[in-house]
């Protein structure tokens, strides 16, 4: 078996040729099972996936349908406001925001507003629906109620996520925001909210949001913010693309 040692195998013309290892019904063995790239294309030049070089993925080919693509993380030590402005574009019909270990330094509302200038203003007309279950620590008290302070109704105020969270040193809150076709100039913009956190009460209680709504706007939401009513925060909000399928 003949050897060939070499650090570059390059086309015999620069640009435009194709370097083809091994023929129709050949196997062509890669020692380690490592092929290291950051575009892996089909046969047509279509990108299949791309890499950043630090494992994080994106334009997942469609035959990848339904993937969770981490596009973003932001951490928040201390922080006013988190902004998502670049990540919002055609390229996912869906993205999902993930909320993980927010703790604020005062008893307030984690909140959110979205965007059609790329960050510029928060201001986008919504209407919304809000309601929660809750369960005391002790199990004294349980309930479901819709929440009708928390709607908002042709309004570009901010939308609440977490209400009046506690500020206890082993508190937080989590949860997740699911944004539908941001990028369409036809419809308005479709979202929900799922959250479960420690309400500030002395007996301990235990809050699980939900809400949902729409941008009532025909613009795309290219950029979303997210802040505390007032005060700071720490955790980490995580923002995924969803492959088309």
């Amino acid at each position: 078996m003949s050897k060939v040692v070499t650090t570059t195998i390059a086309p015999n013309a620069a640009g435009g040729d194709t370097v083809t290892l091994g023929g129709t019904g050949d196997s062509v063995v890669i020692t380690n099972n490592d092929i290291r790239t950051n575009v892996l294309q089909d046969a047509g030049g279509n990108a299949v996936f791309t890499s950043n070089g630090s494992g994080t993925l994106s334009g997942m080919n469609s035959g990848f349908g339904g993937a969770l693509n981490l596009l973003s993380t932001q951490t928040a030590s201390g922080a006013a406001s988190v902004s998502f402005t670049t990540q919002l574009t055609s390229t996912y019909d869906v993205y999902c925001f993930k909320f993980l270990g927010i703790h604020p330094s005062a008893n307030s509302n984690f909140q959110f507003n979205g965007s059609i200038d790329g960050g510029s203003n928060y201001n986008v007309t919504k209407t919304t629906s809000w309601f929660r279950a809750e369960h005391y620590e002790d199990s004294a008290s349980s309930t479901l109620a819709y929440a009708g302070g928390n709607d908002l109704a042709s309004s570009t105020s901010y939308q609440m996520i977490f209400q009046g969270m506690s500020v206890d040193n082993d508190d937080s809150g989590s949860g997740e925001l699911w944004l539908f076709g941001p990028s369409s100039t036809t419809y308005v913009k479709q979202f929900y909210i799922t959250v479960q956190y420690k309400n500030p009460s002395a007996a301990g209680l235990s809050t699980h949001g939900f809400c949902g709504g729409y941008f009532t706007s025909t613009s795309a939401i290219d950029a979303l913010n997210f802040n505390m009513a007032s005060g700071t925060f720490d955790g980490n909000i995580k923002l995924y693309g969803i492959s088309k399928s």
